[in-house]
């Protein structure tokens, strides 16, 4: 198992999940809201069939509260725009990652490249 957080947080995160749905990566985020100076915070899931984002709420980093999204794992997380803060869009949303992070997003998406990293078969009725 591969994961980036407690596994305190891990464990209660799998009340949210979808039976059976395994935790490949999991990784804090961010949900900046300039207006009101402040952020709500989420988990970013990433599980063998989706990637599902719990929200934690504007107070707490590690209470979940409920399913924000869900969407197929064939999506990417990246790239990481590392412009000010390392930050990743997802269904139209951005999100604030720690730096430590990124390399956790980029993992994610190289499983999604893996099978795409050899070429096809010339030969595939032999």
């Amino acid at each position: 198992m591969r994961v980036s957080v407690p596994s305190a947080i891990r464990d209660r995160a799998k009340a949210f999940l979808r039976d059976g749905e395994e935790i490949s990566y999991a990784v804090p985020a961010s949900v900046p809201m300039p207006a009101l100076r402040m952020s709500s915070h989420v988990i970013i899931i990433v599980g063998r069939s989706a990637i599902t984002v719990l929200s934690t709420g504007f107070l707490s980093r590690t209470k979940i509260k409920g399913v924000l999204a869900t969407y197929g794992r064939n999506t990417r997380l990246g790239p990481v725009d590392m412009s000010l803060t390392p930050m990743i869009t997802l269904g139209g949303r951005c999100y604030e990652i720690d730096e430590e992070y990124v390399a956790v997003i980029n993992a994610a998406d190289a499983e999604l490249r893996a099978g795409d990293a050899l070429p096809p078969d010339p030969h595939p009725g032999l």
